[in-house]
């Protein structure tokens, strides 16, 4: 009777021989559409791509549904209000939550379900970034909650039930992802998409409100603070807080962690994709990975030096910033500070990522060129979250040119959006290429082999006794044997000194090819590793709040107040996102340098 053995791991070292008895354990997708194929594999492959369509219209008619619930809100607020949509939206939490209980207490626990881990997929820091932001998403709805029980008496009853829906859902998903995102799943293939695609859409649509809420609540507060320099002390609120300190804290924590929970849906809605495309997948022999490199820091000086010191620029730059765009009029010069950082900072992200084009392009690495879903999203989601910030970009190049480019901050402006153009487009090549690179890891067995193999060539035989007999019984005479010994120690002498000459040029050519290939690995690392450095704090100054591109009035002015609104709504939170991508996939090209 054959035992249930451990699910195989794609990267992991699984002998050839586990290929031939699992594959009787495999259930072949079927489809009633496709039951005239004669063949079984050609069935299972058709039935695959059925039950993906379904699934994926299946998303998609919920999030058009979602989506015109938000929009009727965002245009109609009496016909649809916000807690009809938090209604529609708890409802789809709560069927995926059942769905999710459903996989972790039946479907996994199925003989065979999970005969293949793709190691690829959910990496360390996509792991670590989704349990970072589930915890500030959670945080964010403690103070949702705080700050709708202290307003109680003009608030719905309702509204504090949302948020502990959405603190159940996120607690539920984070643990779902974290521990079956490398899952292949054999059995229930049209169930587990149909659900998986289900939650993705949800989040998907989590995201969508987070940045049209977001959007409408900027505008309102920009509205009121008009109107209380205006007419300050003339009107009071008909919902008052009754303690002023506590509602301080809680509205500044909503305010600080919200674009958290944008980044949670976002990532979140990628790692379900990736698992959603491992349904049913068979992972070959051929497949398994090679052993991943470590990840080592030694020896790099300048990267770090370089990626340190923008980091610390850019955070006291980042708090002036703050301290004057919070003001009742924010500073003509903090604009220009601002801006000035970023021009020097992108043309140096520039070069760094050309200079690493040059040096892939010289490597003698071969491309991978193995079926991996989980590169191929990284690859999807690099080039769209790159269109937000470029977007953005044209649109401010568009209305400075029309506008008076002629002007001090108009052309930091200017300057500002084109190295944001074009850094944007160097990186997103730059990390490509070393995706698609497969890592230089070190043979130690071969190197065992081959210095064993010097040794033994460099260093003489014995003799052999036949030998030995021979040369005895054709013993010389004492004259001669003088003369002999003379000429073999000249002759040795004078080959003694060839080989020893003949080694040290194999060393120095030993020497001088590492040095070249050593070279450009550290080259590979210092840039890699000052490129983090730079995406990190570009990561973080959009993230807590600076947004010079609506602040400064320029755009606003040209394109209209809600125009411009949801072009840097939409914009900003994809921007975010490529930041904190371009980190993990530069973490990934640093490791495989």
């Amino acid at each position: 009777m054959w035992q249930r053995r451990r699910p195989q791991e794609a990267g992991g070292d699984q002998p050839e021989a586990l290929a031939q008895p699992e594959a009787w354990k495999i259930r072949y997708e079927k489809s009633w559409l496709h039951r005239h194929c004669s063949s079984l594999l050609c069935r299972d492959k058709q039935a695959q791509k059925a039950g993906r369509l379904f699934s994926g219209l299946l998303a998609m008619n919920v999030v058009f549904l979602g989506s015109a619930f938000i929009c009727s809100m965002i245009f109609n607020k009496v016909a649809i209000t916000l807690g009809d949509v938090w209604i529609f939206l708890s409802i789809l939490k709560i069927v995926a939550l059942g769905w999710i209980a459903y996989y972790l207490l039946f479907t996994r626990r199925k003989p065979h379900a999970v005969l293949y881990r793709d190691a690829h997929a959910g990496p360390v820091w996509v792991k670590g970034s989704l349990m970072l932001f589930g915890v500030c998403s959670i945080l964010l709805n403690v103070f949702r909650m705080g700050y709708d029980i202290i307003h109680l008496q003009c608030k719905s009853q309702l509204e504090i039930l949302f948020p502990c829906i959405e603190i159940l859902f996120i607690c539920i998903q984070t643990y779902f992802i974290w521990h079956h995102a490398k899952d292949c799943t054999q059995v229930q293939h049209n169930l587990t998409r149909c659900g998986l695609m289900l939650t993705m859409a949800t989040n998907l649509l989590l995201w969508v409100l987070a940045v049209t809420n977001d959007s409408v609540h900027r505008e309102i507060d920009s509205e009121l603070n008009k109107l209380m320099r205006a007419f300050e002390g003339n009107r009071t609120s008909s919902c008052k807080c009754p303690n002023t300190t506590v509602c301080k804290v809680f509205q500044r924590g909503y305010i600080l962690l919200y674009p958290f929970n944008t980044e949670y849906c976002l990532i979140s809605c990628s790692m379900l994709y990736v698992m959603w495309k491992n349904v049913g997948r068979r992972i070959a022999q051929h497949h398994a990975a090679r052993s991943k490199p470590k990840f080592e820091i030694r020896g790099l000086i300048f990267g770090p030096l370089l990626g340190i010191s923008a980091v610390i620029i850019g955070i006291c730059i980042f708090m002036l910033y703050q301290i004057q765009a919070t003001s009742s009029s924010p500073s003509y010069h903090v604009f220009i500070l601002y801006y000035s950082y970023y021009i020097t900072l992108l043309p140096l992200m520039t070069v760094g990522a050309l200079a690493g084009t040059i040096i892939h392009g010289l490597e003698e690495r071969e491309l991978d060129t193995l079926e991996n879903p989980t590169r191929s999203l990284d690859v999807i989601l690099l080039m769209g979250a790159a269109l937000g910030q470029i977007g953005i970009s044209y649109f401010s190049i568009v209305a400075i040119v029309a506008v008076n480019p002629k002007g001090l901050l108009n052309s930091i402006i200017l300057a500002y959006s084109v190295c944001l153009i074009i850094q944007h487009i160097t990186q997103n090549i730059f990390i490509i290429e070393g995706l698609h690179r497969q890592p230089l890891v070190v043979d130690e067995a071969s190197i065992h082999t081959q210095q064993v193999t010097q040794g033994s060539t460099s260093t003489q035989s014995p003799p052999d006794e036949p030998t030995i007999a021979s040369h005895s019984s054709q013993a010389p005479t004492p004259s001669t044997a003088n003369k002999e010994m003379e000429t073999k120690g000249a002759a040795c002498g004078n080959g003694s000194s060839k080989a020893y000459g003949v080694e040290i040029r194999q060393e120095i050519r030993r020497v001088s090819q590492a040095y070249v290939q050593n070279w450009k690995r550290k080259a590979l690392q210092e840039i890699s590793s000052f490129l983090i450095m730079c995406n990190i704090i570009l990561w973080i100054m959009p993230s807590f709040g600076a947004h010079p591109e609506f602040e400064n009035g320029l755009e606003k002015s040209f394109y209209g107040y809600s125009t411009w609104f949801a072009i840097v709504n939409f914009g900003l939170p994809l921007g975010v996102f490529y930041r904190m991508h371009s980190v993990g996939d530069l973490l990934e090209v640093y490791r495989s340098a």
